[in-house]
């Protein structure tokens, strides 16, 4: 495999309501509160199902990154898988949901580089979820990883941020990498080849109009 091929899917609709859409920290918070997470999918997106094989090409013991991970059950996917699990979430409520609908213990402790935060780590130490801002990130010590699942996590942020947030999960790459990414709603292929084509070559699995269903 190629340390530079990037995976990319794109599910769209006919639609760019969303695309310009600009939300605070306190907002965003404010959706898991308020429970207004119809992006959410408590059965997991298809077209990871789908395209899972492709994915994780059959090995095991890599690191996964799942940034703006809310409570999505594909990190207990991977972990079962025999990959170890890192995400990043804003929402202390949806990192504890996680842990508890997945039926997994947990442990908690502070995040030092970054006062007030703390990171989420599961009883068999094959999934760990960081609560903090993803821009934050990089003031830790979080390693680097195999691959990474970006399921709606690019089109969350604002777009005036999202070449920041890019140059990120790039650095966040080994020398061999995959990054599978499935944004909900339609992203231009000029805008993907302009925040990652620097380092990835991009291949685009399927388009699909995600409102059909």
């Amino acid at each position: 495999m190629d340390g530079r091929t990037s995976l990319d899917i794109e599910e769209y609709s006919n639609t760019e309501v969303q695309k310009n859409q600009v939300l605070t920290l306190e907002e965003w918070q404010d959706k898991w509160v308020n429970g207004n997470t119809a992006f959410h999918q408590e059965q997991g997106p298809q077209l990871l199902k789908k395209h899972l094989d492709t994915f994780l090409k059959g090995e095991s013991g890599l690191r996964v990154f799942f940034p703006l991970c809310r409570k999505t059950v594909e990190m207990k996917w991977f972990a079962d898988r025999g990959r170890s699990v890192v995400g990043v979430e804003i929402s202390e409520l949806w990192i504890r949901e996680f842990f508890t609908e997945q039926n997994l213990s947990y442990s908690e402790e502070p995040i030092t580089e970054i006062p007030g935060t703390k990171v989420f780590k599961s009883s068999s130490g094959n999934i760990s979820s960081y609560c903090c801002s993803i821009f934050d990130l990089p003031r830790t010590n979080i390693g680097t990883f195999d691959m990474i699942w970006d399921r709606g996590a690019l089109v969350a942020i604002n777009p005036g941020d999202r070449k920041c947030y890019a140059d990120i999960m790039l650095s966040l790459l080994g020398k061999k990498f995959q990054y599978l990414l499935c944004p909900p709603f339609y992203v231009p292929h000029a805008e993907i080849e302009r925040l990652f084509g620097k380092i990835c070559n991009i291949h685009c699995l399927e388009k699909v109009d995600a409102f059909e269903e």
